[in-house]
């Protein structure tokens, strides 16, 4: 399962930034401007992971915080403060109102990436495992490289999360409609014929020479990674 992770921050440019990085590693993404619609919506579903910026419209990032660990379909979210107030009794109190992490702002992308990787690494481990093997394909999601019997396959971004999401799966037929939320996510809006396209052109990457084919086409229903080969 694609790890989920819902960025609740006012600053469009920054939502953007953050969506733009953690989809390019794999993420599925959900970024809310406010507050109190971060609070419905999490009464609705729950990510595996939540950055929460301090100051937001609506109710502040702290509060959000307080009452998501006072409900315990929330009480383990794991989650990261995004703020401007980098004095220490800030970091405290965000620490006490029950953050597990908290990065001042400016801050460094990958090193937020990297606190994303270890946070989820601790609480989810079954979604966040490094290396996908599958027959004689391996796929490295810390270095996004592929290999087929150690040969490197080059692959776009957009043929890697949909590789992964396929491989952490193998046997599950997959619509393309949810190959959509799970590799381009709710928010993109692409005609399905897109998901066609970008199969062709796994294909073409991964099924180089005279080599089985582990991309599955199930008529009438969509694509799975075929589970006997991952059992090969």
């Amino acid at each position: 399962m694609t790890p989920r992770v819902m960025i609740v921050e006012d600053e469009e440019a920054l939502g953007l930034l953050l969506r733009y990085n953690l989809e390019a590693e794999g993420y599925a993404v959900e970024v809310v401007t406010r507050g109190d619609d971060a609070e419905m919506r999490l009464l609705e579903t729950v990510p595996d992971l939540l950055l929460l910026d301090w100051m937001l419209p609506g109710i502040s990032g702290i509060e959000l915080c307080r009452r998501l660990r006072a409900r315990d379909a929330t009480r383990t979210l794991p989650v990261i403060m995004l703020t401007a107030r980098g004095e220490e009794q800030e970091r405290i109190r965000g620490l006490a109102t029950g953050a597990d992490d908290y990065v001042v702002k400016p801050f460094s992308v990958p090193e937020l990436m990297a606190r994303v990787r270890a946070m989820l690494r601790r609480s989810k481990p079954e979604v966040i495992a490094s290396l996908l093997k599958a027959g004689d394909i391996e796929l490295d999601r810390e270095t996004h490289r592929v290999r087929r019997s150690g040969r490197e396959l080059h692959l776009g971004p957009t043929e890697f999360r949909l590789l992964e999401y396929l491989m952490k799966s193998p046997g599950r037929v997959f619509s393309r409609e949810q190959l959509l939320d799970g590799v381009w996510g709710r928010d993109v809006y692409v005609d399905e014929r897109t998901v066609d396209v970008h199969i062709g052109r796994l294909r073409k990457a991964v099924n180089r020479g005279r080599v089985k084919d582990p991309i599955r086409t199930v008529r009438g229903s969509g694509y799975s990674f075929d589970d006997q080969f991952a059992m090969a």
